[in-house]
């Protein structure tokens, strides 16, 4: 198991939201009052929990992780939020998918720490519960499902943005020493071309390639065998694996190459919609293979080149 960085100067990557963290951190540390409500969006895997931990060792508090869809009731929510002690982190994974219940309670607690429920069914009371004042951070993939109140309560907003390929090579040499893995300079820059803009993802390539390394008895790992490792999980030299690739083929072929809804491209291929959104398309759009227009998705020239298909006129 690779350890999660413990300081910012540890996290490769992201650098202007770094320096915009650093200085909040440092304020609050200074003020000795907790930091601001943090807001994290940004495509899977780019750093959103594990910058989380960090503010909160760089704060020298407690955090609390949890994922949205296990918070059903208000209940739930008031539970976490009395077990923080003043200054905690309360980091809140899939944000966007509170339940609007539970959400709206996060109001009060947010802006003047208290809850007010009201007990009692037939003589009905207010109460009013004094919370600890405390950091939220919610983690989102999709922003514009948030609320106008709930995003507006934010002090700090941060787009996490994919890893260019240069960002990925020095995440690539990090790993491949926390591995003990030996990965000459040519192997870890197409490790980095595959990585899909993501470290998360990088990191779970470069595990698969230590294990053939371990099993064949690789001293070091060049590119000829980081192409073989990566040709039998189905990725390629630009980093699409078996869906990615699907995604492209269908719209090439079954639709002209498009446009074509999001729905129907996820009717047709079988696969779930927000996988398809969440998961492929921020790396196919981010290439230049895949754009987004108002009628639907369209391949690019770019996208065609990647699947060997010859250009062809596209739809307006």
């Amino acid at each position: 198991m690779i350890e999660r960085p413990k300081r910012f100067e540890e996290f490769l990557g992201q650098e202007q939201v770094k320096r915009l963290l650093k200085v909040a951190v440092e304020s609050a540390k200074r003020r000795r009052e907790p930091l601001d409500h943090v807001l994290f969006y940004g495509p899977p895997g780019t750093g959103k929990t594990t910058l989380s931990h960090i503010i909160a060792n760089e704060m020298g508090t407690e955090i609390k992780v949890v994922a949205a869809p296990t918070i059903e009731r208000k209940g739930d929510l008031l539970g976490l939020l009395m077990s923080l002690n003043e200054g905690d982190i309360l980091f809140i994974d899939e944000i966007h998918r509170l339940n609007r219940a539970v959400e709206e309670t996060l109001y009060s607690a947010m802006e003047d720490f208290r809850v007010d429920i009201v007990t009692g069914s037939s003589r009905a009371t207010a109460v009013t519960i004094e919370l600890p004042p405390f950091t939220l951070i919610g983690a989102t993939t999709r922003l514009n499902l948030l609320t106008p109140p709930l995003r507006s309560r934010f002090g700090l907003v941060c787009r996490l943005e994919l890893y260019s390929v240069p960002e990925l090579i020095k995440v690539a040499r990090a790993v491949s020493r926390k591995l003990e893995l030996k990965v000459d300079e040519e192997g870890i820059e197409l490790l980095a071309k595959c990585g899909r803009g993501t470290p998360r993802i990088l990191i779970q390539i470069m595990k698969r390639v230590r294990d053939y390394a371990v099993v064949h008895s690789w001293e070091v790992v060049d590119r000829e065998k980081v192409e073989r490792v990566l040709n039998e999980l189905g990725i390629d030299s630009y980093g699409l694996d078996r869906l990615d690739r699907k995604i492209l083929e269908t719209i090439a072929d079954k639709f002209k190459g498009g446009p074509v809804g999001l729905n129907t491209l996820a009717t047709v291929l079988k696969e779930d919609v927000e996988t398809i959104e969440n998961v492929h398309e921020p790396y196919l759009i981010e290439m230049g293979f895949l754009i987004r227009t108002p009628r639907g998705r369209k391949i690019t020239e770019r996208g065609l080149e990647a699947i060997g298909k010859p250009s062809q006129p596209l739809l307006l």
